[in-house]
Protein backbone atom coordinates (compact mmCIF):
# COMPACT_ATOMS: atom_id res chain seq x y z
CA UNK A 1 0.00 0.00 0.00
CA UNK A 2 3.07 2.36 0.35
CA UNK A 3 4.49 1.44 -2.35
CA UNK A 4 1.46 2.13 -4.53
CA UNK A 5 0.79 6.01 -1.99
CA UNK A 6 3.98 6.95 -3.24
CA UNK A 7 3.23 6.17 -6.90
CA UNK A 8 -0.10 8.21 -6.76
CA UNK A 9 1.85 11.09 -5.00
CA UNK A 10 4.91 10.74 -7.78
CA UNK A 11 2.09 10.55 -10.95
CA UNK A 12 0.43 13.97 -9.06
CA UNK A 13 3.45 15.67 -9.44
CA UNK A 14 4.47 14.97 -12.79
CA UNK A 15 1.26 15.75 -13.81
CA UNK A 16 1.36 19.02 -12.56
CA UNK A 17 4.85 19.70 -13.27
CA UNK A 18 3.89 18.74 -17.31
CA UNK A 19 1.28 21.89 -16.55
CA UNK A 20 3.56 23.75 -15.20
CA UNK A 21 5.96 23.79 -18.46
CA UNK A 22 3.59 23.95 -20.41
CA UNK A 23 1.42 26.96 -19.28
CA UNK A 24 2.66 29.66 -20.56
CA UNK A 25 2.48 28.29 -24.35
CA UNK A 26 -0.76 27.18 -23.81
CA UNK A 27 -1.58 30.88 -22.66
CA UNK A 28 0.46 32.80 -25.43
CA UNK A 29 -1.17 30.20 -28.21
CA UNK A 30 -5.09 30.67 -27.26
CA UNK A 31 -4.17 34.68 -27.37
CA UNK A 32 -2.69 34.97 -30.44
CA UNK A 33 -5.08 32.19 -31.53
CA UNK A 34 -8.02 34.55 -30.08
CA UNK A 35 -6.40 38.03 -31.46
CA UNK A 36 -6.34 36.46 -35.24
CA UNK A 37 -9.80 34.81 -35.07
CA UNK A 38 -11.24 38.60 -33.76
CA UNK A 39 -9.38 40.29 -36.44
CA UNK A 40 -9.62 37.70 -39.30
CA UNK A 41 -13.19 36.29 -39.31
CA UNK A 42 -14.43 33.59 -41.04
CA UNK A 43 -16.16 36.12 -43.81
CA UNK A 44 -12.72 37.34 -45.01
CA UNK A 45 -11.45 34.03 -45.28
CA UNK A 46 -14.05 32.62 -47.64
CA UNK A 47 -14.17 36.00 -49.75
CA UNK A 48 -10.26 35.79 -49.86
CA UNK A 49 -9.97 31.96 -51.04
CA UNK A 50 -11.96 32.84 -54.50
CA UNK A 51 -12.50 30.19 -57.00
CA UNK A 52 -8.91 29.11 -58.36
CA UNK A 53 -8.12 25.61 -56.34
CA UNK A 54 -4.11 26.36 -56.17
CA UNK A 55 -4.80 29.35 -54.41
CA UNK A 56 -8.22 27.93 -52.73
CA UNK A 57 -5.74 25.06 -50.81
CA UNK A 58 -3.04 27.31 -50.04
CA UNK A 59 -5.27 30.19 -48.80
CA UNK A 60 -7.07 27.03 -46.99
CA UNK A 61 -3.92 25.89 -45.63
CA UNK A 62 -3.15 29.71 -44.06
CA UNK A 63 -6.07 30.37 -42.64
CA UNK A 64 -5.89 26.89 -40.70
CA UNK A 65 -2.77 27.85 -39.50
CA UNK A 66 -4.01 31.07 -37.66
CA UNK A 67 -6.74 28.97 -36.31
CA UNK A 68 -7.89 27.64 -33.39
CA UNK A 69 -6.45 24.22 -32.26
CA UNK A 70 -9.53 22.91 -31.05
CA UNK A 71 -10.79 19.85 -33.44
CA UNK A 72 -14.38 20.65 -32.70
CA UNK A 73 -14.53 24.16 -33.58
CA UNK A 74 -11.97 23.32 -36.71
CA UNK A 75 -14.64 20.53 -37.63
CA UNK A 76 -17.10 23.34 -37.51
CA UNK A 77 -15.24 26.29 -39.18
CA UNK A 78 -14.69 23.65 -41.87
CA UNK A 79 -18.41 22.57 -42.39
CA UNK A 80 -18.91 26.30 -43.06
CA UNK A 81 -16.24 26.86 -45.27
CA UNK A 82 -17.41 23.89 -47.19
CA UNK A 83 -20.93 25.37 -47.30
CA UNK A 84 -20.34 28.70 -48.78
CA UNK A 85 -18.62 27.35 -51.70
CA UNK A 86 -15.25 26.74 -50.77
CA UNK A 87 -13.51 23.28 -52.58
CA UNK A 88 -13.43 19.99 -50.60
CA UNK A 89 -9.78 20.08 -51.28
CA UNK A 90 -9.27 23.50 -50.03
CA UNK A 91 -11.75 22.87 -47.16
CA UNK A 92 -10.32 19.30 -46.36
CA UNK A 93 -6.53 21.76 -46.23
CA UNK A 94 -8.09 24.18 -43.99
CA UNK A 95 -9.03 21.32 -41.89
CA UNK A 96 -6.17 19.30 -41.74
CA UNK A 97 -4.18 22.92 -41.25
CA UNK A 98 -6.07 23.75 -38.29
CA UNK A 99 -4.72 20.87 -36.28
CA UNK A 100 -1.56 20.19 -37.22
CA UNK A 101 -0.03 23.31 -38.27
CA UNK A 102 -1.71 25.88 -35.68
CA UNK A 103 0.60 27.68 -33.75
CA UNK A 104 0.39 26.80 -30.01
CA UNK A 105 0.56 22.96 -30.88
CA UNK A 106 4.20 24.29 -32.35
CA UNK A 107 5.27 25.83 -29.29
CA UNK A 108 3.74 22.90 -26.97
CA UNK A 109 5.49 20.12 -28.95
CA UNK A 110 9.12 22.17 -28.64
CA UNK A 111 8.87 22.26 -24.84
CA UNK A 112 8.15 17.96 -24.52
CA UNK A 113 9.37 16.66 -27.56
CA UNK A 114 12.62 19.12 -29.57
CA UNK A 115 12.92 20.69 -32.31
CA UNK A 116 13.15 17.94 -34.77
CA UNK A 117 9.03 17.00 -33.97
CA UNK A 118 8.13 21.10 -34.49
CA UNK A 119 9.57 20.31 -37.93
CA UNK A 120 7.92 17.19 -38.52
CA UNK A 121 4.80 18.62 -37.32
CA UNK A 122 4.87 21.45 -39.39
CA UNK A 123 6.21 19.67 -42.64
CA UNK A 124 4.21 16.62 -42.36
CA UNK A 125 1.03 19.07 -41.77
CA UNK A 126 2.08 20.31 -45.18
CA UNK A 127 2.35 16.48 -46.62
CA UNK A 128 -0.57 15.55 -45.01
CA UNK A 129 -2.41 18.31 -47.30
CA UNK A 130 0.07 17.01 -50.42
CA UNK A 131 -1.12 13.51 -50.04
CA UNK A 132 -4.85 14.20 -49.63
CA UNK A 133 -5.06 16.66 -52.71
CA UNK A 134 -2.88 14.01 -54.96
CA UNK A 135 -5.84 11.60 -53.69
CA UNK A 136 -8.45 13.66 -54.09
CA UNK A 137 -7.74 14.87 -57.48
CA UNK A 138 -7.15 10.90 -58.76
CA UNK A 139 -9.63 9.17 -56.99
CA UNK A 140 -12.13 12.58 -58.34
CA UNK A 141 -15.01 11.58 -55.92
CA UNK A 142 -17.60 14.59 -57.86
CA UNK A 143 -20.98 13.24 -56.78
CA UNK A 144 -20.09 12.40 -53.28
CA UNK A 145 -18.67 15.87 -52.85
CA UNK A 146 -21.99 17.02 -54.96
CA UNK A 147 -24.10 14.70 -52.17
CA UNK A 148 -22.31 15.99 -49.13
CA UNK A 149 -22.59 19.92 -50.41
CA UNK A 150 -27.24 18.85 -50.64
CA UNK A 151 -26.65 17.11 -47.06
CA UNK A 152 -25.56 20.72 -45.73
CA UNK A 153 -28.62 22.97 -47.65
CA UNK A 154 -30.88 21.80 -44.88
CA UNK A 155 -28.63 23.14 -41.96
CA UNK A 156 -29.10 26.41 -40.17
CA UNK A 157 -27.78 29.41 -41.88
CA UNK A 158 -24.59 30.93 -40.21
CA UNK A 159 -24.53 34.34 -38.53
CA UNK A 160 -23.12 37.12 -40.19
CA UNK A 161 -20.18 38.44 -39.68
CA UNK A 162 -18.79 42.06 -38.48
CA UNK A 163 -16.63 42.67 -41.38
CA UNK A 164 -14.73 45.70 -40.27
CA UNK A 165 -11.24 46.72 -41.36
CA UNK A 166 -9.29 44.68 -38.53
CA UNK A 167 -6.58 47.63 -38.94
CA UNK A 168 -9.45 49.98 -37.13
CA UNK A 169 -10.49 47.03 -34.67
CA UNK A 170 -7.33 46.79 -33.33
CA UNK A 171 -7.07 50.21 -32.27
CA UNK A 172 -10.27 49.55 -30.36
CA UNK A 173 -9.99 48.79 -26.73
CA UNK A 174 -13.43 47.10 -27.83
CA UNK A 175 -11.81 44.66 -29.61
CA UNK A 176 -9.61 43.93 -27.09
CA UNK A 177 -12.11 42.89 -24.62
CA UNK A 178 -13.96 40.42 -27.54
CA UNK A 179 -10.06 39.15 -27.76
CA UNK A 180 -10.07 38.52 -24.20
CA UNK A 181 -13.77 37.10 -24.27
CA UNK A 182 -12.94 34.65 -27.36
CA UNK A 183 -9.94 33.81 -24.92
CA UNK A 184 -11.75 32.50 -22.79
CA UNK A 185 -14.01 30.34 -25.11
CA UNK A 186 -10.90 29.08 -25.92
CA UNK A 187 -9.71 27.67 -22.75
CA UNK A 188 -13.80 26.18 -22.19
CA UNK A 189 -13.10 24.24 -25.24
CA UNK A 190 -9.89 23.08 -24.10
CA UNK A 191 -9.79 21.92 -20.21
CA UNK A 192 -11.22 19.19 -20.03
CA UNK A 193 -9.33 17.14 -22.84
CA UNK A 194 -5.60 19.12 -21.10
CA UNK A 195 -6.91 18.11 -17.48
CA UNK A 196 -8.03 14.67 -18.78
CA UNK A 197 -4.52 14.27 -21.11
CA UNK A 198 -1.85 15.59 -18.73
CA UNK A 199 -2.91 13.28 -15.94
CA UNK A 200 -3.43 10.34 -18.01
CA UNK A 201 0.50 11.09 -18.81
CA UNK A 202 1.16 11.67 -15.52
CA UNK A 203 -0.05 8.20 -14.57
CA UNK A 204 1.35 6.64 -17.49
CA UNK A 205 4.71 7.91 -16.83
CA UNK A 206 4.81 6.33 -13.01
CA UNK A 207 2.50 3.18 -13.04
CA UNK A 208 2.78 1.81 -16.76
CA UNK A 209 6.05 -0.13 -17.12
CA UNK A 210 8.05 -0.52 -20.08
CA UNK A 211 7.34 -3.62 -20.96
CA UNK A 212 3.49 -2.73 -22.07
CA UNK A 213 4.80 -0.25 -24.89
CA UNK A 214 7.52 -3.26 -26.13
CA UNK A 215 4.86 -5.50 -26.29
CA UNK A 216 2.42 -3.00 -27.83
CA UNK A 217 5.04 -1.12 -30.05
CA UNK A 218 7.56 -3.91 -31.25
CA UNK A 219 10.53 -3.69 -30.75
CA UNK A 220 10.69 -0.28 -28.75
CA UNK A 221 12.31 0.32 -25.60
CA UNK A 222 14.53 2.95 -23.79
CA UNK A 223 17.79 3.64 -26.33
CA UNK A 224 16.65 1.59 -29.61
CA UNK A 225 16.49 3.99 -33.09
CA UNK A 226 17.37 1.24 -35.59
CA UNK A 227 14.01 -0.29 -36.37
CA UNK A 228 13.59 -2.39 -39.40
CA UNK A 229 10.90 -1.33 -42.17
CA UNK A 230 8.13 -2.96 -40.99
CA UNK A 231 8.57 -2.43 -37.38
CA UNK A 232 8.30 1.54 -38.23
CA UNK A 233 4.89 0.41 -40.33
CA UNK A 234 3.85 -1.09 -37.10
CA UNK A 235 4.54 1.82 -34.81
CA UNK A 236 2.76 4.10 -37.67
CA UNK A 237 -0.58 1.61 -37.43
CA UNK A 238 -0.32 1.28 -33.71
CA UNK A 239 -0.15 4.81 -33.05
CA UNK A 240 -3.56 6.04 -34.24
CA UNK A 241 -5.12 2.68 -32.07
CA UNK A 242 -3.22 4.24 -28.90
CA UNK A 243 -4.61 8.06 -29.72
CA UNK A 244 -8.43 6.14 -30.48
CA UNK A 245 -8.19 4.78 -27.00
CA UNK A 246 -6.87 7.86 -25.07
CA UNK A 247 -8.88 10.90 -27.51
CA UNK A 248 -8.17 14.26 -25.71
CA UNK A 249 -7.29 16.31 -28.22
CA UNK A 250 -3.92 17.15 -29.94
CA UNK A 251 -2.67 19.80 -27.19
CA UNK A 252 -3.73 17.29 -24.78
CA UNK A 253 -1.83 14.44 -26.76
CA UNK A 254 1.75 15.59 -26.31
CA UNK A 255 2.65 14.79 -23.46
CA UNK A 256 1.63 11.47 -23.78
CA UNK A 257 3.44 11.76 -27.27
CA UNK A 258 6.94 12.67 -25.19
CA UNK A 259 6.12 9.61 -22.98
CA UNK A 260 5.58 7.31 -25.97
CA UNK A 261 9.14 8.47 -27.61
CA UNK A 262 10.79 8.47 -24.09
CA UNK A 263 9.34 4.72 -23.92
CA UNK A 264 11.46 4.15 -27.17
CA UNK A 265 8.55 4.14 -29.80
CA UNK A 266 9.96 5.04 -33.02
CA UNK A 267 10.20 8.76 -34.33
CA UNK A 268 7.21 7.36 -37.17
CA UNK A 269 5.41 5.98 -34.61
CA UNK A 270 5.18 9.09 -32.59
CA UNK A 271 4.30 11.41 -35.22
CA UNK A 272 1.63 9.10 -36.21
CA UNK A 273 0.20 9.34 -32.72
CA UNK A 274 0.13 13.08 -33.35
CA UNK A 275 -1.77 13.26 -36.67
CA UNK A 276 -4.62 11.25 -35.24
CA UNK A 277 -6.79 13.32 -33.66
CA UNK A 278 -8.67 13.39 -36.99
CA UNK A 279 -9.15 9.72 -37.27
CA UNK A 280 -10.91 8.76 -33.96
CA UNK A 281 -14.56 7.71 -33.99
CA UNK A 282 -15.94 10.96 -32.46
CA UNK A 283 -14.52 13.18 -35.37
CA UNK A 284 -15.86 10.29 -37.71
CA UNK A 285 -19.40 10.68 -36.67
CA UNK A 286 -19.53 14.44 -36.77
CA UNK A 287 -18.42 14.67 -40.38
CA UNK A 288 -21.54 11.88 -40.91
CA UNK A 289 -23.96 13.98 -39.06
CA UNK A 290 -22.34 16.62 -41.58
CA UNK A 291 -21.92 15.43 -44.65
CA UNK A 292 -23.51 11.70 -44.24
CA UNK A 293 -21.46 8.70 -43.52
CA UNK A 294 -20.05 7.85 -47.35
CA UNK A 295 -18.21 10.96 -47.69
CA UNK A 296 -17.09 10.83 -43.73
CA UNK A 297 -15.57 6.97 -44.34
CA UNK A 298 -14.37 8.75 -47.43
CA UNK A 299 -12.37 11.40 -45.48
CA UNK A 300 -11.46 8.99 -43.16
CA UNK A 301 -9.68 6.65 -46.01
CA UNK A 302 -7.93 10.15 -47.05
CA UNK A 303 -6.23 11.06 -43.48
CA UNK A 304 -5.52 7.65 -42.82
CA UNK A 305 -3.59 7.03 -46.26
CA UNK A 306 -2.16 10.65 -45.63
CA UNK A 307 -0.96 9.86 -42.26
CA UNK A 308 0.52 6.44 -43.39
CA UNK A 309 2.34 8.42 -46.08
CA UNK A 310 3.56 11.55 -44.01
CA UNK A 311 4.78 9.05 -41.02
CA UNK A 312 6.99 7.17 -42.97
CA UNK A 313 8.15 9.79 -45.49
CA UNK A 314 9.18 11.82 -42.16
CA UNK A 315 11.14 9.05 -40.85
CA UNK A 316 13.09 7.84 -43.77
CA UNK A 317 13.76 11.32 -44.64
CA UNK A 318 15.25 12.28 -40.86
CA UNK A 319 16.82 9.21 -41.06
CA UNK A 320 18.62 9.91 -44.21
CA UNK A 321 19.62 14.07 -42.99
CA UNK A 322 20.61 12.09 -39.72
CA UNK A 323 18.41 14.09 -37.91
CA UNK A 324 16.15 11.41 -35.88
CA UNK A 325 15.86 12.77 -32.69
CA UNK A 326 17.16 10.96 -29.92
CA UNK A 327 14.80 9.53 -27.25
CA UNK A 328 17.12 9.99 -24.61
CA UNK A 329 16.93 14.25 -24.96
CA UNK A 330 12.68 13.66 -23.91
CA UNK A 331 12.80 14.39 -19.59
CA UNK A 332 9.52 12.94 -19.18
CA UNK A 333 9.96 12.76 -15.28
CA UNK A 334 12.33 16.03 -13.88
CA UNK A 335 12.26 15.93 -10.32
CA UNK A 336 13.10 19.69 -10.30
CA UNK A 337 10.05 21.13 -12.74
CA UNK A 338 9.18 24.39 -11.01
CA UNK A 339 12.44 25.66 -9.92
CA UNK A 340 13.39 29.75 -10.60
CA UNK A 341 13.83 29.30 -14.44
CA UNK A 342 13.02 31.31 -17.40
CA UNK A 343 9.78 28.41 -17.51
CA UNK A 344 8.88 30.29 -14.10
CA UNK A 345 9.23 33.95 -15.26
CA UNK A 346 7.85 33.30 -18.64
CA UNK A 347 4.33 31.87 -16.44
CA UNK A 348 4.33 35.00 -13.98
CA UNK A 349 4.21 37.01 -17.01
CA UNK A 350 1.71 35.26 -19.12
CA UNK A 351 -0.15 34.70 -16.15
CA UNK A 352 -0.41 38.57 -15.71
CA UNK A 353 -1.17 39.30 -19.12
CA UNK A 354 -3.93 36.66 -18.87
CA UNK A 355 -5.32 38.39 -15.51
CA UNK A 356 -5.38 41.97 -17.42
CA UNK A 357 -7.35 40.70 -20.48
CA UNK A 358 -10.00 39.24 -17.76
CA UNK A 359 -10.43 42.55 -15.83
CA UNK A 360 -10.71 44.02 -19.36
CA UNK A 361 -13.03 41.52 -21.28
CA UNK A 362 -15.46 40.73 -17.78
CA UNK A 363 -15.33 43.31 -15.43
CA UNK A 364 -13.64 46.94 -17.11
CA UNK A 365 -15.75 46.10 -20.70
CA UNK A 366 -19.01 43.59 -19.98
CA UNK A 367 -20.83 45.98 -22.41
CA UNK A 368 -19.09 44.17 -25.17
CA UNK A 369 -21.08 41.24 -26.38
CA UNK A 370 -19.40 38.30 -28.52
CA UNK A 371 -21.00 35.34 -29.33
CA UNK A 372 -19.77 31.60 -28.68
CA UNK A 373 -18.09 30.54 -31.97
CA UNK A 374 -19.89 27.32 -33.49
CA UNK A 375 -18.81 24.11 -32.53
CA UNK A 376 -19.19 20.80 -33.83
CA UNK A 377 -22.14 18.67 -32.29
CA UNK A 378 -20.27 16.63 -29.29
CA UNK A 379 -22.10 13.84 -28.63
CA UNK A 380 -23.45 14.62 -24.84
CA UNK A 381 -23.16 11.17 -23.31
CA UNK A 382 -18.97 11.46 -24.34
CA UNK A 383 -19.43 15.18 -23.11
CA UNK A 384 -20.90 14.20 -19.76
CA UNK A 385 -18.39 11.34 -19.30
CA UNK A 386 -14.68 13.58 -20.10
CA UNK A 387 -16.64 16.19 -17.77
CA UNK A 388 -16.84 14.31 -14.79
CA UNK A 389 -13.79 12.37 -16.00
CA UNK A 390 -11.87 15.83 -15.33
CA UNK A 391 -13.24 16.40 -12.07
CA UNK A 392 -12.04 13.07 -10.93
CA UNK A 393 -8.67 13.63 -12.24
CA UNK A 394 -8.87 17.40 -10.07
CA UNK A 395 -9.57 14.95 -7.13
CA UNK A 396 -6.91 12.35 -7.84
CA UNK A 397 -4.53 15.44 -8.50
CA UNK A 398 -5.28 16.93 -5.19
CA UNK A 399 -4.86 13.58 -2.86
CA UNK A 400 -1.82 12.43 -4.75
CA UNK A 401 0.02 16.39 -3.76
CA UNK A 402 -1.31 16.32 -0.80
CA UNK A 403 0.08 12.58 -0.60
CA UNK A 404 3.06 13.73 -1.58
CA UNK A 405 3.94 17.06 0.56
CA UNK A 406 1.72 16.20 3.73
CA UNK A 407 1.36 12.55 3.80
Amino acid sequence: MKGFLEQWGEAAYTTTGFFWMALWAFILGYIISSMIQIFVTEKRMQKTMGKNESKSVLLGTFFGFISSSCSFAALASTKSLFKKGASFVSSIAFLLASTNLVIELGIIISIFLGWQFVVGEYIGGLLLILICWILIRIINPKKLIDKARKNLEGQDADESENSKDWKKQIMHEGSWAKVAKKYKMEWQMVWKDVTVGFTIAGIVAVFVPDSFFQTLFINSGQGKTDFTFFEVLEHILVGPVAAFLTFIGSMGNIPLAALLFGKGVSFAGVMAFIFSDLVVFPVLRINAKYYGWKMSLFILFLLFTALIGTALALHYSFDLLSILPDPSQVKIQDKDHFKIDYTFYLNMAFLAISGYLIYLGFFKRKDVAHSMSEMAPKSPLLESILKYTAFICYAWLAGGLIIKFIG
